[in-house]
């Protein structure tokens, strides 16, 4: 079903509230590490710079609203978004005010004076307990401040909050520039993409994939298999996995969604060769490359090897539309990083592909990696892509109006 866009909103000179998301992927608060540290981890600030310039082209007052991490309701200093709106104003070349609240008597005076073309930056929307809450006392309160509503956070528009679905309720509403890129992406790949379609699949659990493999198995030319969620795989045909992780309740799974691919006569590629730890760790005592079957007793598997990494490489050389979702190993440690990128660089070069990633632990490996001019589109949302891909219906964009 197609959502009105943003060419279909009247915004002229108006308050234009936008739902974005700036949670930038940092494990300490962006309070301790400054707009200095953010311009690592700014692809989502980025990704909706085409909505805001829309905007202020249109001489809008432009309102921006986001959360950033779990504060469950409370203030949580860390969770402050001052140093993000400092990265946003870098980005946009203008000054962006950070308010110190998302509602209330004096985000209103402070919106009340704005002028056309400034942007405001509200303060982390989870601050409230009626965000998560989807309360509509505090969608109301957030809607006084605005003439209309885009929105453009499809990283948690898989959410039911009142920043979400609460929002378009009580103001004339749109998708930006970003939620229109996302969703085409998303859906070109899935309903009609150029062939052969391959999937390559990783991160640490088959539990977050389950829904994942069942719709887009039927749809696949190829498929891989990588990361923690290899494991339960490999365990599945009666490797031994060591002291890794194995979703047991899952084995049987496993083994019917190769099974469904041996009848489909889809090529399954899994590990061939594993790098192996003798501790969780990111600098263990032991660390080497085994075939598969040949895991040492209470070692880890934490990447796969090379020759896994080369095979991947050539089984997607030909492939003409990729979908990506989840490393192939613990890539945040970087000795276990090897066959992430060595997979990521060879996407990254081939011509004539469409390569799709989803967010999440992805985005931020391909963004590390610099990596992100080389793919089609890298997906701003790690569960919204998820769900996305699984069929499901996103209820942030089902809940604004038709086109």
């Amino acid at each position: 079903m197609v959502k009105r866009s943003l060419a279909g909103l009247d915004v002229a000179g108006k308050r234009v509230l936008v739902r974005v998301d700036f949670n930038v992927p940092i494990d300490q608060g962006p309070l301790e590490l400054g707009t200095e540290a953010l311009a690592s981890y700014d692809h989502r600030l980025r990704a909706t710079l085409p909505t805001i310039r829309y905007l202020l082209e249109r001489d809008c007052r432009v309102i921006l609203c986001s959360h950033l991490g779990r504060p469950a309701g409370e203030v949580v200093e860390q969770l402050r978004l001052g140093h993000v709106g400092g990265r946003l104003a870098e980005l946009l070349e203008q000054p962006v005010q950070t308010l110190t609240d998302c509602v209330g008597g004096a985000v209103q005076a402070s919106v009340a004076g704005m002028a056309p073309g400034q942007v405001v930056l509200l303060e982390n929307l989870r601050f409230h307990p009626g965000e998560e809450g989807n309360d509509s006392n505090f969608a109301e309160s957030l809607a006084a401040l605005a003439d209309c509503f885009v929105m453009d956070a499809f990283g948690v528009a898989h959410r039911a909050h009142a920043s979400t679905v609460g929002l378009p309720k009580h103001l004339p509403s749109a998708t930006g520039l970003l939620v229109e890129r996302e969703v085409e992406a998303l859906g070109q790949a899935l309903e009609a993409p150029e062939r052969p379609l391959a999937a390559l699949l990783g991160g640490a659990k088959v539990a977050d994939k389950i829904h994942v493999l069942e719709n887009l198995l039927g749809r696949l030319d190829r498929l891989f298999i990588g990361g923690g969620m290899a494991v339960t795989f490999l365990r599945a045909q009666g490797h031994g996995t060591g002291a890794s992780n194995v979703e047991e309740n899952l084995l049987e799974f496993a083994n019917e969604i190769l099974a469904q691919a041996k009848d489909r006569d889809l090529p399954v590629y899994l590990p061939q060769d594993l790098v192996v730890a003798s501790r969780f760790d990111a600098d263990p005592p032991g660390m080497e490359t085994v075939p598969v079957g040949e895991v040492p007793d209470g070692w880890y598997i934490m990447d796969i090897g090379a020759a896994t990494a080369r095979q991947f490489c050539e089984g997607l050389r030909d492939c003409r539309t990729i979908i990506w979702n989840g490393p192939m190993g613990v890539f945040e440690m970087p000795r276990f990083s090897q066959g992430t990128r060595t997979v990521a660089e060879a996407i990254a070069a081939m011509n004539g592909v469409t390569s799709v990633v989803g967010g999440g632990s992805t985005a931020e490996a391909v963004e590390e990696l610099g990596l992100m001019d080389g793919m089609t589109h890298v997906s701003t949302g790690g569960g919204a892509s998820l769900e996305f891909l699984e069929g499901k219906e996103l209820p942030g964009i089902a809940a604004l109006p038709d086109a």
